[in-house]
């Protein structure tokens, strides 16, 4: 499984990665894209872009043959693009979810969130049969 060591991530199975101290681009996680199959579908929410959201908020909305999945802000602030390749080639999710396969970019209201946010390590601990740890 595959948990890149410089992104923050949430029990839902997305990540962020900072891209400097107030923007960072958000997506799921290889777990997440696994359990999913293969991603068929991306639809994002409508005007989302440049709108405030709180931590939550609904994004946009991934779906497959086996499952859908809701992506949602992992922290509060206004949404700066999201990634419409996603639209006609959702299977970029699948192929590089850490990668092109990004979802969106989010100007975070305030930094000290991230701090609850789980470490790679603990993010695993989530994921992987007690046994294997």
């Amino acid at each position: 499984m595959n948990v890149p060591d410089d992104l923050k991530y949430r029990e839902n199975h997305q990540w962020i990665k900072m891209i400097d101290d107030i923007t960072g681009i958000c997506g799921i996680t290889d777990f997440a894209q696994d359990s999913l199959g293969d991603i068929t579908f991306v639809e994002f929410i409508n005007n989302i872009i440049g709108s405030e959201n709180p931590e939550d908020e609904k994004i946009a909305i991934i779906e497959s043959p086996k499952d859908s999945f809701d992506v949602y802000s992992m922290v509060s602030g206004k949404i700066l693009e999201i990634n419409r390749l996603l639209e006609d080639s959702p299977e970029l999710l699948n192929s590089d979810p850490y990668g092109d396969g990004w979802i969106f970019k989010i100007e975070i209201e305030d930094a000290m969130v991230l701090e609850d946010l789980l470490e790679p390590d603990e993010y695993l601990e989530t994921i992987l049969p007690d046994d294997f740890i």
